[in-house]
């Protein structure tokens, strides 16, 4: 499946830092979502950038807009990043099926068992709006998202 700008995002179901379920499609109809795809908790450049969202988060986390951050780490990784972080958004667990929801959003790297820092905005129809990943080891900049939440 190839996601194309203006098609219905792929619906998928993870636990968060907390074991709460959450659901894109429960979104649908009242937020637009940020999909934020990340390598691994408490890694460098993961936490830098997940910490460059929090200290903007009522720019992604607001009455129109719902942050989701995704990496393959367990829920219970996911927990104590978000805690000693101060995450106050939804950081959710890909752990299994392993990479599941990021090889749905093909942003999942085979050979290195996590996904790719990607990006991915939906609007409250749940289609896709904008989407942009980096390369290995290259860290999105806070413009990239800006520009993107400009298309809701």
């Amino acid at each position: 499946m190839s996601l194309i700008i203006g098609e219905t995002a792929p619906d998928f179901e993870l636990p968060n830092q907390n074991g709460e379920p959450v659901r894109l499609s429960d979104f649908r109809g009242k937020k637009a979502v940020v999909i934020v795809f990340y390598p691994l908790s408490f890694t460098g450049i993961c936490t830098g950038e997940l910490c460059e969202l929090r200290d903007n988060i009522a720019q992604f986390q607001n009455d129109k807009v719902e942050l989701l951050a995704i990496s393959v780490d367990s829920k219970f990784t996911q927990k104590k990043f978000a805690e000693q972080e101060g995450y106050t958004f939804n950081v959710l667990s890909d752990f299994w099926p392993h990479g599941g929801v990021a090889k749905q959003y093909e942003v999942f790297l085979e050979d290195n068992g996590f996904a790719n820092r990607a990006t991915f905005v939906i609007n409250k129809d749940g289609e896709l709006v904008a989407s942009f990943k980096t390369a290995p080891g290259q860290p999105r900049s806070l413009a990239d998202y800006q520009k993107a939440l400009e298309l809701l």
